[in-house]
């Protein structure tokens, strides 16, 4: 993404235009690329999977480091960024887009993988949102630009939040922007929302970020009010980290051995859940090293390769990457 967002940040790359209007939708400066690209140690022939292809910044440059057997299959949710995938890589038979929420990664890698095995030499997730996704409008993502309060990142289905927002309980809103959004006042701004659907139905952004600008009594510098409140949203409205809950998984049945899992996230409560996982899949169980005779157990699947943020050049050239975090471990026998 113009950086990939989890709250307020946002990936992009940048890829062929046809006109100004599409072009800006379409630019997307994907985040820690060559740390990406080192940590999955690419192998000429190898498979690898894109989990969250977003406008192919990564994408492309894994299929450049691929030689003519080289496979690359990526997905994403929201049919927008397959379809500029299919237009920017019309003439790559390397490339096998597939649109699918990420959780359906197994069975999306096991049906286009095209080969015996589809065991995987690498597999990399970008959570979060992308740029192009953000300044659109119609996508109801962003309280900087007024639109329908949608927020689906996969319009064709589930439901919108001005949908949710119309029927849910006032504890129900104040757990959800709480929890994903961390957010302090989460309590004021559900009784603020509540009372306003009461009046008529909060059916745009434009609106539901004026409601809690005036529910936020204490603003941090440089950050709109609305900031985490539009992240918990779009976070539940998404089922984001049950997603990732989900791939994790999938993703560890996949790779082959010394294949590698890579991912790059934007929000603490993402970055947990990969960190937990990684940990669980990499290292004894904290309190079976304290007992007196340790029980046996069996050798775990994952070498922790450790995690990394952006150079200082990266946050310079792209403040929005300031909040990323990459994560990666390796399969091993």
């Amino acid at each position: 993404m113009s950086c990939r967002l989890s709250s307020a940040a946002c990936r992009s790359e940048t890829g062929p235009a046809n006109d100004g209007g599409r072009r800006q939708l379409d630019e997307h400066t994907p985040v820690l690329v060559e740390e990406a690209l080192s940590a999955l140690a690419l192998r000429p022939q190898g498979l690898y999977v894109d989990a969250t292809y977003g406008r192919g910044g990564h994408a492309a440059r894994i299929l450049a480091a691929l030689g003519p057997e080289g496979r690359l299959i990526a997905l994403d949710r929201d049919p927008a960024a397959i379809a500029a995938g299919r237009e920017r890589f019309a003439e790559e038979p390397r490339l096998t887009l597939v649109h699918s929420p990420f959780d359906q990664l197994a069975v999306a890698v096991h049906t286009h993988a095209h080969a015996a095995s589809a065991e995987c030499d690498g597999i990399l997730f970008d959570l979060g949102v992308s740029s192009p996704q953000l300044e659109d409008a119609a996508r109801g993502l962003s309280f900087s630009r007024d639109g329908p309060l949608d927020m689906r990142l996969d319009p064709t289905s589930g439901e919108p939040v001005s949908a949710w927002l119309a029927r849910a309980t006032r504890e129900e809103i104040r757990d959800v922007i709480g929890r994903y959004g961390e957010e302090r006042f989460a309590g004021r701004i559900a009784s603020d929302i509540v009372r306003r659907r009461a009046e008529h139905p909060i059916t745009s952004t434009a609106e539901l970020a004026a409601i809690v600008a005036r529910s936020v009594r204490a603003r941090s510098r440089g950050k709109h009010p609305a900031t985490r409140t539009f992240q918990a949203l779009r976070i539940f409205i998404n089922d984001e980290l049950g997603q990732l809950e989900r791939a994790l998984p999938q993703a560890l049945s996949l790779l082959a051995m010394g294949g590698r899992l890579v991912v790059i996230s934007f929000h603490s409560l993402e970055d947990r859940i990969v960190k937990l996982f990684i940990r669980r899949h990499s290292e004894p169980a904290p309190e079976l090293a304290r007992l007196p005779l340790p029980p046996a157990v069996p050798p775990l699947p994952l070498r922790r390769l450790g995690k990394q943020r952006p150079a200082a050049a990266e946050l310079a050239a792209n403040p929005r990457s300031r909040s990323a975090v990459l994560r990666a471990a390796e399969r091993i026998p």
